[in-house]
């Protein structure tokens, strides 16, 4: 056991003391109780040397057993599994459309403005 490995076992030797000590008081803490000993529990499955392991393909698996780690054939669905999206609410035209629109409304404004201009000078 290297050292990475007890300072995770420490840690999870106190929270396991920890959900222990509060299961004793009752209460609301008795209720946080078992989550810590899950957390316990998920700690002791991060050390480094199980990861190590584990990344190398040796090491134990949770929720695996030898039968569900044979080799099955696996099949592709027969249609599309997702439906087409709902609009998002709120959801307006192109912005690219709404830009142009934009755009030629006001050249047509400043022509209209320029000719307007023109048909009585200032002198």
């Amino acid at each position: 056991m290297n050292r990475g490995d007890r300072l995770v076992e420490r840690g999870a030797d106190k929270l396991q003391q920890l959900s222990e000590t509060m299961a004793a008081r009752g209460g609301p803490a008795a209720q946080l109780a078992s989550e810590l000993q899950e957390d316990a529990a998920f700690l002791r499955k991060l050390k480094p040397s199980l990861i190590k392991a584990r990344a190398r393909g040796g090491g134990p698996r949770e929720g695996r057993t030898d039968e569900s780690e044979q080799k099955t054939e696996v099949k592709a669905p027969a249609g599309p599994q997702l439906s087409k999206r709902p609009k998002a609410p709120g959801s307006g035209p192109n912005p690219f459309v709404v830009i142009g629109a934009a755009l030629v409304v006001g050249i047509v404004l400043a022509k209209v403005i320029d000719w307007r201009g023109h048909a009585h000078p200032r002198w």
